[in-house]
């Protein structure tokens, strides 16, 4: 029995939950996982899982054992990236999830440079505005906007944008523009439910004003608040990265400049407990250097 490949099957064991999963994950099949920690535990002579009809639990001692054997296989890793990249550069599969539009418009027009630059490299991108279970799917990177309501994960923020009021100059010229946050009681807004929803907050010198926004429209993902916006269906908190092309053509206007609303924060999310690869740090890296660009 390989011992780091046996160690590897119980982490992929544990991180699913589940003989079935892992072994979907590696590719393999259900009787060679069960059997590899059938021959781990037989090895260590202690019972790492307990099986049941409800799947599998660690044991206190599988616990302490995946906490190492997880930290060895992310050592071990990062090793042999070290040694490639000493040598011919990053290679092999580099899976990221990314909001949809944000990575349309921002991520994937400029991945010719990065894959350029590593050429050895392949992109995986998954697009999803839903904050994806990192590891189930398999993930070494996701980038995330807003705020991030898991304090357990691995987290660096690498940008922020701040956010405005907008709509198109045909709808302002229907409904009129307004000229105080309470204003926007009389207009329609474009309601992002993944994002800050219906609850606005503005700010001005030391004066704030919460306002719970009224819309006909409720949108749970980025691109609909787009084309909802662009026609002319009402206006939307936003930040200037959604609307980003709009805003430099005239497409849309903002209004309400002399009030602030939070700053929208974009995040590199990582596995828990595992080290973030070469190549997701990489990836990370040229993204931040394109938000200062």
């Amino acid at each position: 029995m390989d011992r780091l490949t046996a160690m590897e099957t119980f982490v992929h064991v544990v991180e699913t939950g589940s003989f079935s999963a892992a072994a979907k994950r590696l590719g393999i099949g259900q009787p060679a996982v069960s059997k590899s920690v059938a021959q781990l535990e037989a090895r260590l002579a202690v019972r790492l899982v307990m099986r049941s009809t409800r799947g599998l639990t660690p044991t206190e001692a599988g616990l302490a054992f995946f906490d190492k054997a997880k930290r060895a296989i992310d050592e071990a890793d990062a090793a042999d990236e070290a040694a490639r990249g000493a040598g011919s550069g990053l290679s092999g599969n580099l899976r990221i999830s990314a909001p949809v539009t944000f990575a349309r418009m921002h991520i994937i027009a400029h991945l010719g440079a990065f894959l350029e630059q590593y050429p050895g490299v392949n992109v995986d991108v998954v697009l999803d505005d839903r904050s994806l279970n990192l590891v189930e799917e398999g993930i070494d990177v996701a980038l995330r906007m807003g705020n991030l309501n898991d304090s357990s994960l691995t987290a660096r923020k690498i940008g922020e944008s701040p956010c405005v009021i907008l709509g198109t100059p045909a709808y302002f010229e229907r409904f009129g523009e307004p000229a105080t946050p309470a204003d926007l009681l009389q207009h329609q807004a474009v309601i992002y439910t993944r994002g800050e929803g219906s609850h606005w907050n503005f700010t001005q010198g030391d004066k704030q004003y919460p306002l719970v926004a009224q819309g006909r429209v409720r949108v749970t993902a980025a691109e609909g608040v787009r084309a909802a916006v662009l026609s002319h269906l009402g206006l939307t908190l936003s930040s200037t990265w959604m609307f980003a092309p709009e805003l430099a053509s005239g497409e849309v206007k903002t209004v309400l400049t002399d009030w602030k609303l939070p700053s929208r924060d974009l995040w590199a999310v990582f596995p828990s407990g595992r080290m973030a690869s070469a190549k997701a740090r990489a990836f990370v890296e040229y993204v931040e250097q394109l938000l200062n660009r």
